[in-house]
């Protein structure tokens, strides 16, 4: 029976219903599929951060590592990783679910499946910026195909199903879009890299001084950051997964808290630099915006405007904080920031939900339990990505090694890993 003959038999009432409600299901694909393209563009956000942010002489292989996240993360979250975060029944425990369907394949969750890689790629990438300028392209690949294949899924399986098998969704956890998921679980995978591989040559003197090594085009950065910013609108306006009625109204308050948070970040970095510095730092202003969007993805549609705002506003101190302490305390190199950014805001945001969200926050009347949850849900993530990253990479290190050599670096990954360089100035001309 076609619709229009479906339509014809029903009562009046209830043939107007199951139009709305026919139309608002194609709204709802349609908005997810848009979403989806929007965030897809991030990872040109991502390239342009990564790029201005460090050494003109890696562009090329900043380029390289962020086109293979979206092509390696497209066929392996495919094949593999949808099944392990969406498949069949939980297994080991609820660990992870039953990947018997592999290469997934269903007509009528295809714009799901895409919105969900274009997430995947977004967690792999992050790691790309804090190992900038030293590590193997060869062992990058590696790391990226793991983590898109197995290590994002695996965590993403204890929520994003949102059902009975979801371990985390039992207790009610929250994590609207990813906070913990995508970018505390891509930037603490991060962190464990950039500790393994070692700073780059020059970063940090013999008596421990710690040297800037400035990146070379701050314009491209900021051109990723406005790209970045724009696409979150659909990274976390997507994570709705419905449009129309109740549904639109939700997603505008959504993109409003994102705007919202992002714009104190980066506010609140710049006059927190210039109290510190003398001067307003750009570097630190841009992740400033960052961070408070990474904050507010995990609560963006469970908090109000007041609570994006404070969420934004805190996430935008500790950026800088952070960056400063694991650059200056810990002596760990992360060139682009990436792993204070989202790991720690990714964390914090996390948390931060069992304060201000408007049900259940400890706020508006709800105690502590949802701030417990927050964090136990958290904790458990981005252990998981320490523990499975670290076991990864220590094997790769022992193999075939994470790091280029002294004179690879010095010289720029990309003659060495790509036999060219991204500037081209005619001089070599024959």
């Amino acid at each position: 029976m076609n619709f229009m003959a479906y339509m014809l038999l029903q009562e009046p009432a209830d043939a107007v219903q199951t139009a709305v409600d026919a139309i608002n299901a194609d709204l709802g694909i349609l908005w997810i599929i848009i979403a989806a393209i929007l965030v897809f563009f991030m990872q040109a956000g991502f390239t342009l951060v990564e790029t201005g942010f460090t050494s003109a002489k890696n562009a090329g292989n900043i380029i390289m590592k962020n086109i293979m996240d979206l092509a390696i993360g497209s066929l392996m979250f495919w094949v593999v990783g949808y099944s392990i975060m969406y498949g069949g029944e939980s297994i080991l425990g609820g660990f992870m679910r039953n990947p018997a369907e592999l290469a997934f394949f269903n007509q009528d969750d295809w714009h799901n499946l895409f919105f969900q890689t274009v997430f995947c790629a977004t967690a792999a990438t992050i790691v790309s910026g804090a190992v900038a300028g030293r590590f193997k392209f060869s062992s990058y690949l590696i790391i990226s195909v793991v983590l898109t294949t197995f290590i994002y899924p695996v965590s993403g399986s204890w929520l994003w199903p949102f059902d009975d098998q979801a371990w985390l969704n039992n207790l009610g956890f929250i994590d609207f879009a990813g906070s913990t998921i995508v970018h505390a679980v891509g930037g603490f995978a991060a962190l464990v890299a950039a500790k393994l591989v070692g700073p780059r040559i020059g970063k940090y003197g013999p008596n421990g001084e710690v040297n800037v090594i400035r990146g070379h085009n701050l314009l491209l950065g900021a051109l990723g950051v406005f790209i970045l910013w724009l696409g979150w609108f659909g990274f976390n306006g997507g994570s709705q997964l419905a449009f129309g009625g109740e549904n639109s109204i939700a997603v505008g308050k959504v993109i409003i808290n994102t705007n919202i948070a992002a714009a104190i970040g980066a506010v609140t970095a710049l006059f927190l630099t210039w109290m510190r510095y003398g001067k307003p730092d750009i570097s630190m202003t841009l992740n400033g915006a960052l961070a408070g969007l990474v904050g507010i993805t995990a609560g963006c549609g469970n908090v109000d405007a007041f609570g994006a705002l404070a969420i934004g506003f805190i996430c935008g101190i500790v950026v800088v904080l952070s960056i400063e302490f694991i650059d200056k305390k810990l002596k760990i190199d992360d060139p682009v920031g990436a792993v204070s950014v989202h790991g720690v805001c990714g964390f914090l945001g996390t948390v931060l939900v069992g304060v201000f969200a408007t049900e259940g926050g400890v706020l508006y009347g709800g105690g502590f339990g949802q701030l417990g949850v927050q964090f136990l849900g958290s904790i458990s993530m981005i252990g998981w990505a320490v523990l499975a990253s670290f076991i990864v990479l220590f094997i790769v290190k022992k193999t075939i090694g994470l790091r280029v050599s002294e004179k690879e670096e010095i010289e720029g990954l990309d003659v060495h890993e790509h036999g060219t360089a991204a500037y081209y100035n005619g001089e070599d001309e024959e």
